[in-house]
């Protein structure tokens, strides 16, 4: 079934939230800064992960780094583009929208905890490349694995950041989707050149949505997300 993935995944980032949000009342102020920190370290590393293969490259048994000139040009064009259409700012707005129709215009930090789950669960290779093999052969297999790793992350960040990190299902739900829809049109963009791209400045923004998570909003991370968009075209030159 087409879409069974996008589906998986969302559901899997609801259940994480429910659960999160249910629970996290009962969980100490000090406990849940301690799973905030602890979920803002796993983004951290999940980035470093990601990013390393793009980085770092084996020869003759000697690692030498790579990749400086694509990560300098994506970041800052990307992020000029961003900051000049303002994209965390549309982020927020979706945000304020969804705080006040589901009756959470009292929650302080609703729009803080979708933003940051939205870019965390957002952002990446195995949610381009999961929706395209999930449009193209109906294979599921990379969004189901995502999905696991989803439903932890966004079960810690609701039990620390309130249930504003459920409703980042809905962002899943239309950036798969699209994908998936779209993905006959996509798949010849997809190179490998594009893919390895992607997976690096995705996961170097992802690491950014770590040190907010860790040491509080220092990079509006949803501006550098054109970088993605740079990268790819940067694979053709």
């Amino acid at each position: 079934m087409i879409g069974l993935g996008t589906l998986i995944n969302t559901l899997a980032i609801l259940a994480g939230g429910i659960l999160g949000s249910l629970f996290g009342h009962v969980i100490k102020p000090r406990v849940q800064e301690g799973l905030l920190k602890a979920s803002g370290l796993a983004v951290l590393f999940i980035g470093i992960a990601g990013a390393m293969p793009g980085l770092l490259s084996l020869n003759n048994q000697t690692l030498t780094s790579g990749n400086s000139m694509l990560i300098v040009i994506s970041l800052t064009l990307g992020t000029l583009i961003g900051e000049v259409l303002n994209i965390e700012q549309a982020f927020e707005n979706l945000g304020e929208w969804l705080k006040e129709k589901t009756g959470n215009a009292k929650d302080s930090q609703f729009i803080t905890a979708f933003v940051t789950a939205s870019l965390t669960v957002c952002i990446g290779a195995m949610a381009i490349v999961g929706a395209i093999n999930d449009g193209i052969l109906g294979d599921y297999t990379i969004l189901a694995t995502k999905s696991v790793l989803d439903f932890i992350i966004i079960l810690v960040m609701a039990s620390s950041l309130g249930k504003g990190a459920t409703f980042s299902a809905l962002p899943v739900l239309l950036f798969e989707g699209a994908i998936t829809v779209l993905a006959k049109l996509i798949q010849p963009l997809m190179t490998t050149a594009a893919l390895a791209n992607i997976s690096l400045i995705g996961s170097l923004l992802i690491f950014c949505v770590g040190v907010n998570l860790i040491w509080g909003k220092k990079i509006s991370v949803a501006n550098m997300l054109p970088a993605i968009l740079i990268a790819v075209l940067a694979s053709y030159t």
